[in-house]
């Protein structure tokens, strides 16, 4: 997704060395990707066609689809920026008199995208600090020099990231500086198992780990439009127990497959454990700039963790810890650092909200239940049916779409109306639809797969590979968890 990086890019260079540069230190052209005219006008056109067809229903729904229609297929396109493809979009609606101001714009004064500003400066809080990279050195170390248990580590390393990092590119990012220095260290390149299965899985867990934590623009929009459209409260914490199951089963089977496609030429690290104590020693001791993230970030989680009891909602919780560090007296984040953050992904996330808003509003939205979940019904006859329907669903809806974050902005308000409609559970169907989102087999279906394909160590067919095997795994999954877990944690 254009805009996706929220602070941060990785630039692979010779030597396995990586260099992490900020937004504002790449050239104009690197940052800027040049808008597609033909997209555009693609887009347009097929909403100016929308808009005139003879449909039968009342203009104001007719509008109003047409206008979404304009920035979906911008987003699926990447004509512009995924947040002007959204501010366009919103303007319309205003401009046109779909909506007035306040319903034009309303996502931008919910908590989701604001949640997901807190998200960010999490982020940066656990690269600036040097918290992220020690933690993932302190399980490396932890788990021995073996190749075995270190590809165990990494992908234990990046679920743990996930609470630090919410964000997929980040902690690619973060644990590719990790797997290259490991590459060095076993003297292999990057076409060797060892750097194929490191990358691979490493960056294939980084997406779908936060989907099962609500971490990550993806879930963050998912959790918005159960609560807004559905009617239900979100916990934190539910939503962690209801797939902390997965997280642990996940964990075991993305190791073992990745051992057993990529078995390693070399079964321990060179040099054994002095290698990674050296690592870990090269850190230094505790900053007290990572002391005090440390603090915060676990404030949140406890916060997060214990929502049940206090019920202060997640978003207030992340966007206040975000801001307690930008405080002068507390000193971890600075003026510059709140400078750098791009909050592109921030404006595309309110703008999708927006939409949502506006087709729930003019009654459109009951139009595309209609069109895209009726046939679905029929099949939504016990839990075991419709786990598994909704779970292939997601993931098929997913391939056309591309992008996680508008796939899921677009299509979970319109599974909640079904929902309600239905008399189903929107929280159930909610979640299930979530993390079909998160089961991938191509590169272009994610922006963290990108980032970790860019370092050439894993091929698209090793991608399809993993990719197809842990779909079908989660599946299986959720079939035990869904009808058996979830009713003991009260979905």
């Amino acid at each position: 997704m254009s805009g996706t990086v929220p602070f941060v890019r990785a630039v692979p260079v010779p030597g396995y060395h990586l260099r992490v540069v900020t937004a504002t230190e790449l050239p104009v052209e690197s940052r800027v990707a040049p808008a597609s005219l033909a997209k555009t006008a693609a887009a347009a056109a097929a909403a100016l066609v929308f808009w005139f067809l003879p449909l039968g229903l009342s203009p104001l729904v007719q509008h109003a689809l047409a206008i979404s229609l304009f920035m979906v297929v911008a987003w699926i396109t990447h004509a512009i920026d995924h947040a002007l493809a959204g501010f366009i979009g919103c303007y319309l609606f205003w401009a046109l008199n779909v909506a007035d101001f306040p319903l034009a714009f309303a996502g931008f004064a919910d908590s989701t995208p604001w949640f997901l500003m807190g998200a960010v400066f999490f982020g940066v809080m656990a690269t600036k600090s040097g918290l992220a990279r020690r933690l993932a050195y302190l399980v490396m170390r932890a788990v021995g020099p073996r190749y075995a248990r270190l590809l165990f580590g990494l992908i234990l390393a990046d679920f743990l990231l996930t609470f630090l990092v919410p964000s997929g590119i980040a902690r690619v990012v973060i644990m590719a500086a990790v797997a290259l220095g490991l590459m060095e260290a076993f003297g292999v390149g990057r076409t060797s198992n060892i750097a194929r299965g490191m990358f691979i899985i490493l960056t294939y867990t980084a997406t779908i780990f936060d989907k099962m934590i609500i971490a990550g623009a993806a879930s963050i929009v998912a959790r918005g439009a159960i609560e807004r459209v559905g009617g239900v409260e979100v916990l934190w914490s539910r939503w962690f127990l209801a797939y902390l199951p997965c997280d642990l089963i996940t964990i075991f089977v993305a190791w073992r497959l990745t051992l057993y496609f990529y078995p390693p030429e070399k079964p321990a690290l060179p040099g054994g454990e002095s290698v990674l104590k050296e690592a870990v020693r090269a850190l230094g001791p505790w900053s007290a700039l990572e002391k005090r993230a440390a603090f915060l970030m676990a404030t949140a989680i406890l916060l997060w963790m214990t929502d049940f009891i206090h019920h202060i909602s997640a978003p207030m919780i992340g966007l206040g810890i975000g801001l307690v560090a930008t405080l002068p007296t507390i000193g971890i984040l600075d003026t510059d650092d709140v400078k750098r953050v791009n909050y592109l992904p921030i404006f595309f996330v309110a703008s999708a909200v927006s939409m949502g808003q506006v087709l729930v509003a003019t009654k459109a939205l009951d139009v595309l239940t209609d069109a895209l979940f009726a046939w679905m019904a029929p099949f939504v006859t016990n839990v075991y049916s419709s786990t598994l329907v909704l779970y292939w669903s997601a993931f098929a809806y997913h391939i056309p779409l591309g992008d996680e974050t508008s796939m899921l902005a677009t299509s979970v308000p319109v599974l909640m109306t079904f929902a309600k409609a239905h008399r189903l559970d929107p929280l159930a169907l909610g979640m299930v639809w979530t993390f079909g989102a998160g089961a991938k087999i191509f590169v272009y279906q994610s922006a963290p797969m990108v980032v970790g394909y860019s370092y050439g160590c894993f091929t698209a067919r090793d991608m399809l590979k993993i990719g197809a095997c842990l779909t079908v795994v989660e599946s299986l999954i959720m079939i035990v968890i869904v009808p058996f877990y979830w009713p003991l944690i009260g979905i």
